[in-house]
């Protein structure tokens, strides 16, 4: 028996890996994430054949209560809701990861004649765990709006607030090390580590959420793994791992997009949903109509696409891809330009655009596409606001200076659509809004488009 379950395992971790391989492009993604999916069930069954197992009603209740409540919420959920599904499912893994630290404290009668690697290891799981899955839920509450996207803070007071609860639960973990057995102290550090996650996020703003989420998810894997060496369970170990490392590589990259630092993120971010700017400065706002967006497209040698979240939220990728069968017909040349960082997620564009059937060729990132800006005779911006902000260039004043962006200003002619003025998720002005190339198409994205297209047929 525990041949077969090394073996198994060893099959897991190898089906883990190449699925985690195939996330790395649209093409092999679909395959991938199945391929991760069959290495987990793989990963279960191999559990389950562990020594010593019982209570198989209640394993069974979980897995039914599991599949019946999160079956139907991913194969429900709207894209633009995507990211808040990822933060909520990552904090449950937080969770789940904390609260089987606390059994194994209540198992062990507080750790009790357990090795110190299994101590240090549980304590670990039940801090980081319990910090992913508070920081997790406020995450979620900011990206779904039920909590403002501003930073809320304490102002000078945060920084003492959050070293304290940190450091609370850390001595309380430091004296249950030392042989106290009380419940009591296991108990304040799952409620101190998850003040310390709540404390930490809430003042971190909207627009540096994504990064968030990236980072709680590494604090997941990092709890599993450390959760899985106390259990000995090598599956928890690996998968931990993995998650673990993969999601503070996607951390820092994202961060580099943002040319933001780690720190300056947890020590407080800026943007927030429920901002509203009114470009006054340098400029004035131009609006066009859809007939004469539609010409402009329609004579147009190269045109660059540029989506943003406000397309995701319109749901207006068929028809932006519909739009573009009609150029293509025409004989324009088009493009989707995808910034690391569009959306509230990375990969956010790829997906909705692939959804959409869009060739996976004409999806090019922003190192790939940016120099192409200054042939485009025009450039569509479909919602996207802070990824196209000049200041980020312009501006050493900005909040976003050095972040990199899509050089949409530099195109010959360039058309936004947009609801209305509101200021993207960093709450900031957008100066390509009064550029004298650009032309406003204010509405709905998906409607704007459809208009644009009955235009253009009738060309």
């Amino acid at each position: 028996m525990i041949e077969l379950r090394s073996v198994l395992y060893i099959l897991a971790f190898a089906l883990f890996i190449h699925g985690l391989m195939g996330l790395t492009g649209p093409r092999t993604a679909v395959r991938g994430n199945a391929t991760a999916a069959a290495g987990m069930v793989v990963a279960i069954v191999a559990t389950l054949l562990t020594p010593g197992m019982h209570d198989w009603w209640l394993i069974a209740l979980g897995l039914v209560l599991g599949a019946v409540i999160g079956v139907p919420a991913a194969r429900r959920v709207r894209m633009t809701a995507m990211p808040q599904m990822v933060a909520l499912f990552n904090g449950v893994g937080g969770g789940a990861v904390a609260l089987t630290a606390w059994v194994e404290f209540r198992q062990s009668g507080g750790f009790t004649g357990e090795p110190l690697f299994v101590v240090v290891a549980s304590l670990f799981a039940a801090i980081v765990g319990s910090v992913s899955f508070w920081g997790s839920l406020v995450a979620f509450g900011k990206l779904q709006e039920v909590l403002p996207g501003r930073p809320i803070t304490a102002g000078r007071f945060q920084t003492p607030l959050n070293v304290l609860v940190l450091a609370g639960a850390l001595a309380c973990a430091v004296v249950i090390g030392l042989g106290a057995g009380h419940e009591a102290l296991m108990v304040a550090v799952l409620v101190l580590a998850g003040l310390a996650g709540i404390a930490v996020v809430l003042p971190i703003g909207g627009a540096d959420m994504p990064v968030v989420v990236s980072l709680l998810n590494a604090f997941t894997g990092l709890s599993a793994a450390a959760a899985g060496l106390a259990l000995s369970n090598t599956a928890m170990i690996v998968a931990g791992m993995i998650v673990g490392a993969s999601g503070s590589i996607l951390t820092d990259q994202m961060a580099k997009a943002m040319n933001r630092s780690i720190p300056s993120i947890v020590a407080g971010g800026f943007g927030g949903g429920a901002a509203v700017a009114e470009v006054t400065e340098g400029g004035t706002v131009r609006s066009t109509s859809a007939s004469d967006a539609a010409i402009q497209l329609a004579y147009a040698g190269h045109v660059i696409v540029v989506p943003g979240y406000g397309m995701a939220v319109a749901q207006a990728q068929h028809a932006v891809q519909d739009m573009a069968k009609l150029l293509l017909d025409r004989g324009v040349e088009v493009d989707y330009a995808i910034h690391p960082v569009a959306g509230r997620m990375p990969g956010h564009m790829n997906v909705l655009l692939a959804e959409a059937d869009v060739p996976y060729d004409r999806l090019r990132e922003m190192d790939e596409i940016n120099d192409d800006f200054a042939r485009a005779d025009v450039a569509l911006v479909i919602g996207a606001n802070d990824v196209t902000n000049p200041a980020a260039r312009n501006d050493p004043g900005s909040p976003i200076y050095g972040m990199p962006i899509l050089n949409v200003d530099q195109a010959k002619t360039i058309i936004v659509l947009k609801r209305s003025m509101r200021a993207g998720f960093a709450g900031i002005d957008n100066p390509l809004y009064t550029d004298p190339k650009t032309a406003m198409l204010f509405g709905d994205a998906k409607d704007s488009v459809r208009e644009v297209i009955e235009e253009l047929k009738a060309l």
